[in-house]
């Protein structure tokens, strides 16, 4: 096991997130294919989402990407990362994301920031935690309506 250098992975999350908003601008799930984003992840990759959120849970592998993204797809209308701060760069990286959103149960649309630990090991991504500013309003924002029969 090798360590990541900065520059390395600094090219790794650059081409990881160029790679991702062009899938999302492809149709994300459904339409694009998880292949445009799989050379930036380890093939045992961990992604651990808050339990609170509707795609809360620990995704794993290539195949809990896919479902992941799958499930964002049918969270949000629009997910869109409009500023980036690459925090640190090194085996462990921080990155810091304002995110605007539709929600698509609801329609509301949010603005909030994410922060996310990445670990690069040998070139890949293989675990990712994000943490967000609040996860009750998103949440709220994205559940459905209650039914009024």
């Amino acid at each position: 096991m090798t360590m990541s250098s900065t520059a390395e992975s600094a090219a790794v999350l650059t081409g990881m997130y160029a790679a991702e908003a062009k899938y999302l601008a492809a149709g994300g799930p459904g339409v694009a294919s998880f292949d445009l984003l799989a050379p930036f992840f380890a093939p045992d990759v961990e992604l651990h989402q808050a339990d609170s959120l509707p795609y809360g849970g620990t995704w794993c592998g290539h195949k809990g990407m896919t479902q992941f993204f799958v499930m964002m797809g049918e969270v949000w209308e629009s997910f869109d990362m409009v500023e980036q701060e690459f925090l640190a760069t090194g085996e462990t990286a921080v990155v810091l994301t304002q995110v605007r959103a539709r929600a698509r149960a609801t329609g509301r649309e949010l603005s909030f920031p994410i922060l996310q630990a990445i670990t690069i090991k040998d070139g890949r991504i293989t675990e990712v935690r994000p943490f967000y500013w609040d996860t009750k309003a998103i949440a709220e924002a994205c559940a459905s309506p209650a039914s009024t029969d």
